[in-house]
């Protein structure tokens, strides 16, 4: 009782909600459309399972991003126009909209992050965005890449990376300094070209 006490006490931009689709409105979408905010839609859960092994209801997580501080009641007047359980605060969006898609939860089932559907001008891409861990793990790939494959230009690396890895390489590339992919392949080049 004290958690949801706190929870009532809170005010935050961002909170979070679970939707049955059997029991909210048909016009769901339009309504939170109508506060003109930032929010994301989950897939339909339909495959998600209780820890006994039964099907949960199937159900969709939406996501608010509001331009400002609200408080649990006012969202909550948002949710009760929905039928929807009690809102949640979010204390990371990354983490819930990768969570949308159980991307870092492998044990459960697996849902298309091309479900994900933004509302209101919500960025997927940076919510979406691999880790720098992740990202170290790209570039190592790609300069394997280059090295397996004989790769002596950019260019190369660019097309095979549209064409086959659009969503990992081909977006890494796009959004940072290749600077140092590129000089690798130059010194690759520069190498093969002595003859060693």
């Amino acid at each position: 009782m004290a958690t949801l006490k706190k929870e009532k006490e809170t005010r935050t931009r961002s909170w979070t909600f679970v939707l049955y689709p059997e029991s909210a409105p048909a016009d769901w979408r339009d309504k939170l459309d109508d506060y003109h905010i930032e929010w994301v839609e989950s897939p339909l859960h339909d495959r998600d399972l209780n820890g006994d092994g039964t099907p949960k209801k199937p159900h969709i997580h939406v996501l608010l991003s509001f331009g400002s501080v609200k408080s649990y009641d006012q969202v909550k007047e948002i949710t009760d126009s929905l039928t929807c359980p009690i809102p949640q605060r979010c204390h990371s969006l990354r983490a819930m909209v990768r969570y949308m898609a159980h991307i870092d939860n492998p044990e459960k089932a697996q849902y298309s992050k091309e479900m994900i559907i933004a509302h209101g001008g919500a960025d997927l891409d940076e919510y979406l965005r691999p880790s720098a861990s992740c990202e170290l793990t790209y570039v190592k790939e790609m300069l394997d890449f280059v090295q397996t494959n004989h790769i002596t230009e950019f260019f190369e690396l660019v097309d095979y990376a549209r064409e086959n890895e659009f969503d990992t390489w081909f977006s890494f590339l796009s959004r940072h300094s290749c600077y140092m992919i590129i000089n690798y392949i130059k010194s690759s080049r520069y190498r093969n070209s002595q003859g060693d």
